[in-house]
């Protein structure tokens, strides 16, 4: 079990250095980096919110009033959908150009906290346990 902190506690340090240096130069938070992010990876630029909720593992209260504080900001809009009673999220242009602002900084920060720090061995190492752990396979 102690592996299991360990892991824990040095993902929680480089992860929060990341978004910090993110935050800092972006003003996005790290849940508005989220949701900006899976509305172009997994929606093409909108989702169902339900769909976004179910992608971040967060209720659909606490997505509800962060979207209200985003389209505040005019980061994203929100509209019913015609076919059901669902909202679809669609990022704005603002929204857009915040997270390809947010992108490169989040790669560099992920670099200099984490990938910089590794030796050629480490590399091979984590390569072949995210195979292993892709796959299944002992």
């Amino acid at each position: 079990m102690q592996i299991w902190h360990l892991w824990k506690g040095s993902f929680q340090s480089i992860f929060g250095r990341v978004v910090k240096e993110m935050s800092e130069h972006t003003g996005l938070s790290e849940g508005d980096y989220g949701v900006l992010d899976r509305l172009v990876i997994f929606g093409n630029g909108n989702l169902r919110q339900q769909e976004l909720a179910d992608s971040m593992d967060w209720d659909k209260s606490r997505l509800s009033h962060h979207l209200t504080r985003m389209e505040k900001r005019g980061l994203v809009t929100r509209k019913p959908l015609e076919t059901d009673r669902g909202v679809q999220v669609i990022i704005t242009s603002k929204g857009k150009s915040a997270l390809d602002e947010a992108r490169p900084i989040v790669a560099k920060a992920i670099r200099k906290y984490f990938l910089d720090q590794l030796t050629a061995q480490d590399m091979e190492s984590i390569t072949m346990l995210a195979e292993r752990t892709k796959t299944g396979v002992q």
